[in-house]
């Protein structure tokens, strides 16, 4: 890969979220957290799709330091609660719920239920140059009956992908990102990223 411009502001401070996406960046390009750039503020997150919040996010981001940068949301979309939590996965239980909260309620809410299918979802919002730009990764698979794993985090531990018998609880981060949605998401935009120096930098 060319390339790309060297440095991004990443809409967050999700320590976990920085540690999957540095991960998956290729040498050269180096992306900061919002504490990085001396950025404290909690952006709301008032929207009803992954599409608008992630936008908020990068706008509020942008406006704010002038920098290119990017933003997630992710959501788990379950068939059987037709399609929640969704893009209120991280409030499922309550605005300062715990993730173990968030899973318990899943769990409860999946009783029964045998249709157990399920996709994780992100949508990236890119700000370049004052343009937005987005993309989308999505992870298909099904909900377990109970939590099996430490690694991770929300959802991860009632999570299994499709093409494994392990949750993402139960993989390391190498493992995790051969089906990850914010992987697929983010190697969209990296594609991108290497188009448009291509074009920039003849």
């Amino acid at each position: 890969m060319n390339e790309v411009t060297p440095t991004f502001l990443f809409a967050s401070n999700n320590l976990n979220k920085l540690r999957e996406i540095n991960s998956l960046m290729p040498p050269g390009l180096i992306v900061r957290s919002l504490m990085d750039a001396g950025i404290d503020i909690d952006i709301p997150e008032p929207f009803h799709t992954l599409e608008e919040n992630a936008r908020t996010k990068s706008l509020t981001i942008f406006e704010k330091s002038g920098l290119n940068c990017f933003a997630e949301d992710t959501g788990l979309e379950v068939k059987a609660l037709d399609g929640a939590p969704g893009v209120k996965s991280a409030r499922y239980a309550g605005e300062h719920a715990e993730p173990q909260e968030n899973i318990a309620l899943l769990l409860r809410n999946m009783m029964g239920k045998t249709e157990r299918s399920a996709r994780f979802r992100t949508v990236v919002s890119l700000i370049m140059e004052g343009k937005e730009y987005q993309f989308e990764g999505i992870c298909r698979g099904h909900i377990t009956q109970e939590t099996s794993g430490e690694s991770g985090f929300g959802y991860d531990p009632v999570f299994i992908p499709e093409g494994t018998d392990k949750t993402f609880a139960e993989m390391n981060l190498a493992e995790k990102n051969k089906y990850s949605h914010r992987k697929k998401a983010v190697v969209k935009l990296l594609e991108f990223l290497n188009d448009w120096y291509e074009e920039n930098h003849r």
